[in-house]
């Protein structure tokens, strides 16, 4: 079985990157698909918001170094068919480490290569630093698509030209001839305000049915959810961001039967 690995990324922060990442993939695990989370984010938001605490060399940091297996860095989470590579702050150091080293694109490609195969993953999902940076590239020349979520606001659109001309240039390259825009997701959606609809309806002008219908609101209790280590549908099951990320795992699935 082939296991997609899919880059969540966004150069800006605040996003709801992380929150989409871990969201996202619970929602997927009710569906029966098996995931794994890679936090290559050194502020290790998305392992601390799963529960996971931050453990001093538990990340893809000795992996990425050759120095340990990548099935050394899994640890399971709360949560059944759900597994996480935590981060921690030494993570930090790898953007130096691996731009030294050889082949300083492909790092992160070439470890996942040595994933356990005796029982598959359906999707890797690797929560990106804020940043294009060394990590966030090495994720993308690593990644078969990219899921880029946008705040609901124009700065955004800014953010997201530079992604996807990235993209551009790391296909044209070589980096990675198969990376793909997976989708858009918009986050942090206002229906009370013109803004927040005038937005959605600009990244969809512009890219089409790349934009998923599904619009991620702003929400308290989705807001709160990371504090408590919970994915929101453990959290408040309720919560319309809830029902918001059931409907795009729904969405990310039917999209990739079409």
């Amino acid at each position: 079985m082939h296991t997609d690995i899919i880059a969540i990324a966004n150069q800006k922060g605040g996003v709801g990157k992380t929150t989409t990442c871990i969201n996202l993939a619970a929602c997927l695990t009710a569906l029966k698909k098996r995931i794994l989370i890679l936090d290559l984010d050194p502020q290790a938001n998305a392992t601390s918001g799963l529960g996971i605490e931050k453990i001093q060399g538990e990340s893809l940091y000795g992996a990425l170094l050759g120095e340990m297996n990548i099935s050394e860095c899994i640890k399971p989470t709360a949560y059944k068919n759900l597994d996480i590579i935590p981060s921690e702050v030494d993570l930090a150091g790898a953007e130096i480490v691996v731009a030294r080293g050889d082949n300083y694109l492909h790092r992160v490609r070439e470890t996942l290569n040595d994933l356990p195969t005796e029982k598959p993953y359906d999707f890797v999902f690797i929560d990106c630093p804020p940043s294009l940076g060394i990590l966030t590239m090495n994720a993308m020349a690593a990644a078969d698509s990219l899921l880029l979520p946008i705040q609901c606001e124009y700065f955004a659109l800014e953010g997201l030209s530079v992604v996807t001309n990235l993209v551009e240039k790391i296909r044209r390259t070589g980096g990675n001839s198969r990376l793909r825009i997976e989708g858009i997701i918009m986050t942090m959606y206002d229906r009370r305000t013109n803004l927040s609809f005038q937005v959605a309806e600009e990244v969809r002008k512009h890219f089409g049915d790349k934009l998923f219908d599904t619009l991620i609101p702003r929400t308290i209790r989705l807001a709160e959810a990371p504090s408590h280590g919970m994915p929101i549908i453990d959290y408040d099951p309720r919560n319309m961001g809830a029902v918001a990320f059931v409907n795009l795992a729904e969405e990310f699935l039917a999209r990739r039967a079409l």
